[in-house]
């Protein structure tokens, strides 16, 4: 692959330190060690309050609508949710409540999720592959949720963590490949 991978990677936690924010870190540093990548981390808390204030996108300031471009031209979307009260934060889902309908529509999604326990990891397939669903968008095989016991002092301290990143990027590989290819005959 020649052209560098347009990766965003959208970080739904609206708090620093996060757990979230670090395992994203990882998937696109994993990502980063295997192909080309041009990546850019849009993190919820960063835009949150105007985020929150708007009943529409027209009404978003530049830097918001900014974030919201650069998520729905991405060739490969990172997308990580903390869990709360058992699904992810309403936040997070005004964030894509207000991106294009047809945007997403064949993009690869790769999508991860934080909780407190590991008794929230169904998070990824019964709220988040139904929200990609919705935009038609391909979400990829191997989702990555960690518990809070995986980290250390916001690090990823599990083995089994890592190793779930690690397979999670190389099951991604000829799904990612095989767009990119495709992209490139295009072009």
């Amino acid at each position: 692959m020649s052209t560098p991978l347009k990766v965003v990677a959208v970080t739904g936690s609206t708090f620093r330190p996060s757990r979230t924010l670090a395992l994203t870190e990882a998937l696109v540093a994993e990502l980063a060690h295997r192909l080309p990548i041009d990546s850019r981390i849009v993190e919820l808390g960063d835009i949150a309050r105007p985020l929150g204030g708007a009943l529409s996108r027209k009404e978003l300031p530049e830097t918001v609508e900014h974030e919201l471009r650069a998520i729905e031209s991405a060739d490969l979307l990172i997308v990580a949710a903390p869990v709360y009260r058992g699904s992810y934060p309403g936040q997070f889902k005004h964030l894509f409540d207000l991106i294009g309908q047809d945007a997403l529509v064949g993009t690869p999604v790769l999508l991860a999720a934080t909780g407190g326990s590991e008794r929230h990891a169904l998070v990824i397939d019964h709220q988040l592959r139904p929200l990609f669903s919705f935009f038609q968008s391909l979400t990829l095989p191997i989702g990555v949720y960690a518990a809070e016991a995986d980290f250390t002092d916001y690090r990823i301290s599990s083995e089994a963590l890592k190793a779930r990143v690690r397979l999670a990027i190389e099951r991604a590989l000829p799904t990612l490949a095989a767009g990119s290819a495709r992209l490139q005959k295009i072009a």
